[in-house]
């Protein structure tokens, strides 16, 4: 069979499947994803197909505010559209094209491959109430932002009618797309290795010179980017008392500096920076480790060493970090927003605290550190949930073969 993967940032989600596909003879994969994220990248398999696209112009800024990002992501849509039809123009005529809409990139594609099966991943859809705008009252929507957010959808709304199925990754997120289109979205996780994702009593994580073993009263936090989507405020906020209550925590927090979701300060600044200036002194800052982004060896370690791992989300896309924390085995501290409660139960996974409730994150991890013996239940179970439901060898990655079959059962 012929497969088609496109995304932006290949491989992005389609790691796993695209690798299962590509060792398999009788397939041949193709992909496509944006040259300038492709740079110095290794190679995800031998066999695979790789296409890059450069985004030839985007938005002119002579267009209403509210379309400059839909016309940035037609513009997308149509250099990717080019790189297909080349393709096909060389004879390339895939069974299934597999495509995440979110950038724009799968608007043209039904048009230059009508007979194949499009499926596409639908991770999230904007709304202006009962997610992620508006939740923070730190950071308020205008009601012109809420009338700009409706026509953020417009790419998704297009990909909702094109494509043949849908699939979003947890069951939250498939219920933020309009109701009239749910029998077509499918509930499936692109997976965790719970083979490589595991406890290791012991671990050892070095930062330079220095070297924190599994066992150490360690906390750690980990984002893509340390912004407060996921809960960074709030988190380096509770430092103070943290680490006044506990004088021997250590604290390790990887993540960028860059913003992944939400609003951006102005050029050159960093929410890292911002709160370090805000909290100044009232912290010991060489207790406090800044990691910014390590290889994926590191941050599995670094889970290995954890004795508490803190995790903050808005009601968002639920991170792959939560989900390997929980594999790994570790003390999990967690908000209480729906995405975490569809995978996490209160004093069975861990412990959820309200999201802004910065004297129950402090009491919830003091209490863990306190009594290791007491959540070693709950690390156990979290990894029991994790194989369970988001294992990739034994769950997700076979409902995904299953699902690219052309005519799945």
């Amino acid at each position: 069979m012929n497969y088609l993967f496109v995304h932006q940032n290949f491989p992005g989600q389609f790691l796993h499947v695209v690798r299962a596909l590509a060792n398999d003879s009788e397939h041949r994969v193709v992909c496509i994803g944006e040259g300038r994220n492709l740079k110095g990248r290794p190679l995800v398999h031998s066999r695979i197909e790789l296409y890059a696209y450069d985004v030839l112009s985007r938005g002119t800024g002579k267009s209403h505010h509210y379309v400059s990002g839909f016309e940035t992501q037609i513009r997308r849509g149509q250099d990717v559209a080019r790189v297909a039809l080349a393709l096909r123009q060389k004879g390339f005529e895939p069974d299934v094209v597999v495509v995440h809409p979110g950038w724009g990139e799968a608007l043209f594609l039904k048009d230059v491959f009508p007979q194949a099966r499009h499926i596409h991943y639908f991770e999230f859809f904007y709304r202006n109430v009962g997610a992620d705008v508006n939740f923070d009252a730190e950071f308020p929507s205008t009601l012109d932002d809420a009338f700009k957010l409706r026509i953020r959808n417009s790419a998704q709304l297009h990909a909702l009618t094109s494509s043949d199925v849908g699939v979003s990754p947890t069951q939250w997120q498939k219920h933020q797309y309009p109701t009239e289109f749910a029998s077509k979205i499918k509930v499936l996780h692109e997976g965790v290795d719970t083979q490589r994702v595991c406890p290791n009593g012991a671990a050892i994580f070095q930062k330079d010179a220095q070297i924190f073993r599994a066992g150490e009263e360690i906390i750690t936090y980990v984002a893509r980017n340390l912004e407060p989507y996921r809960g960074f405020h709030v988190f380096m906020r509770s430092l103070p008392g943290l680490l006044s209550a506990r004088p021997n925590a250590q604290v390790l927090i990887v993540g960028g500096d860059e913003v992944s979701y939400g609003r951006r300060l102005p050029s050159g600044q960093s929410y890292r920076d911002l709160y370090t200036r805000e909290l100044s002194d009232q912290v010991d800052w060489s207790r406090v480790h800044f990691l910014g982004k390590v290889p994926y060896d590191n941050y599995l370690q670094l889970l290995q060493v954890s004795a508490v791992h803190v995790y903050l989300t808005y009601p968002f896309v639920l991170s792959w970090s939560l989900l390997e924390a929980m594999s790994a085995g570790c003390a999990i501290v967690a908000s209480r927003t729906a995405p975490v409660q569809e995978v996490m139960e209160d004093g069975q996974h861990g412990r959820l605290f309200d999201f802004f409730d910065i004297d129950a994150l402090i009491a919830q991890v003091c209490h863990m550190l306190q009594n290791p013996e007491a959540s070693a239940s709950m690390r156990q179970k979290a990894r029991s949930k994790a194989i369970a439901d988001y294992d990739l060898h034994s769950v997700c990655l076979p409902q995904w073969l299953s699902l690219l079959a052309v005519n799945p059962s």
